[in-house]
């Protein structure tokens, strides 16, 4: 049986390696810190880091050069600041809240 490794487990380079939040919209956008930790936390996949001073912190991977570059974003090259996930949860947010009962009126009294 072939067991996976865990996502804590250290990689050889991992010692002393810095990571780059890539993320254009983060005030941290460009800035490297130290590396921690790669793990699944709740079901989402972030990564830890040290800042300056030493205190920890943790960004979704995909915020940081730890996670492949999302195809799309290279192509569009900063043309267009969003992803295809990030347009479909936006529909399907619209779609739920479109669905709301009629009891919901305040909000549909300031929705044009």
């Amino acid at each position: 049986m072939h067991w996976s490794t865990p996502s804590t487990t250290h990689r050889p380079g991992d010692q002393y390696r810095r990571v780059r939040v890539t993320h254009r919209f983060h005030p941290l956008f460009g800035r490297d810190f130290e590396f921690v930790a790669h793990r699944q936390n709740w079901g989402e996949d972030r990564v830890h880091l040290h800042d300056e001073d030493g205190e920890l912190f943790s960004l979704p991977a995909g915020w940081t050069d730890v996670a492949p570059a999302d195809p799309f974003a290279v192509i569009a090259d900063g043309r267009c600041p969003f992803t295809i996930d990030g347009l479909l949860a936006l529909a399907d947010l619209i779609g739920r809240l479109r669905s709301l009962s009629a009891s919901d009126a305040a909000v549909k009294r300031i929705m044009p």
